[in-house]
């Protein structure tokens, strides 16, 4: 049932190839003998905001993890940017590696480092820069992420929670990726601070043609920037949609997530 409603409908849940970024197919992913994916389908538009949601415990992070090739599947196949994952000559992986960027949860920077040279440190490892044109790319990435020019020569434990994820997100943004990764990325923060990183990650979307594909529980996230939604749940992506169809779906854990007081309150500051 993975990338349609439980009806059957199929309506904007099978995109064609053209518009694939990131296919999934039959993914099987365990640790021991906890099977956490079990014939896992999923498909990423290019230039969407994805949402993913599903309960404590049923992979949204592996999943992920597994994409971008920090978790080894068990089972089935992962093609990005129309090349699958494990059948690339080392160079060919490498130069997908520098289309993706990742924001992992609290921003995970070097706490040793200040920020420019955390968010150097793509380019480091990935291209061979001299110094000075490094710095320069490394300011306008914290200037792009609404990051004031100051912040360059901060340490991490010098920013606020919310100026950390900005940074973490400048980082991501540092070899100008074609998909973005966030983790839980306005985890933490307080409701002014996740609103105005919610409109960041929209407008960064529109103006760069980024896909972004977002783990959250944050149903303000949801309703404000995700074009559709992909919900985990028995070991599979039961259905991915726009919002407004995951409100119709009768399965008992989407009407309680989207029909509760949080969903209800959302949608209404989206009205």
């Amino acid at each position: 049932m993975s990338e349609t409603t439980m009806t059957g409908s199929a309506a904007s849940a099978s995109p064609s190839d053209e518009d694939a970024i990131i296919r999934v197919r039959g993914l099987t992913t365990r640790f021991g003998p906890q099977v956490v994916h079990d014939g896992l389908d999923l498909t990423v538009r290019k230039g969407e905001v994805l949402g993913v949601v599903g309960g404590s415990g049923t992979g949204k992070s592996v999943l992920m993890r597994t994409i971008i090739g920090l978790n080894q599947a068990a089972a089935g196949t992962i093609a990005v940017f129309g090349q699958v994952r494990g059948k690339l000559e080392p160079a060919g992986g490498r130069a997908r590696e520098q289309r993706g960027g990742v924001l992992l949860q609290g921003g995970a920077l070097f706490s040793s480092r200040p920020v420019a040279e955390n968010v150097q440190a793509p380019m480091r490892e990935h291209a061979d820069l001299p110094r000075a044109l490094m710095d320069e790319l490394a300011g306008l990435k914290i200037a792009i992420v609404g990051l004031p020019h100051d912040a360059c020569a901060k340490f991490p434990s010098e920013l606020s929670g919310g100026m950390r994820k900005r940074a973490g997100l400048a980082r991501a943004l540092a070899l100008d990726p074609e998909i973005v990764f966030l983790d839980e990325p306005t985890a933490g923060l307080d409701p002014v601070g996740a609103a105005a990183f919610d409109i960041l990650i929209r407008e960064l979307s529109d103006t760069l043609g980024l896909t972004v594909v977002m783990i959250t529980h944050d149903l303000d996230s949801l309703y404000a920037i995700c074009d559709r939604v992909a919900v985990l749940a028995e070991r599979k992506v039961l259905t991915v949609a726009p919002i407004a169809e995951l409100e119709r779906n009768p399965h008992p854990w989407l009407q309680s997530y989207f029909h509760g007081p949080r969903a209800r309150a959302a949608r209404q500051a989206r009205q």
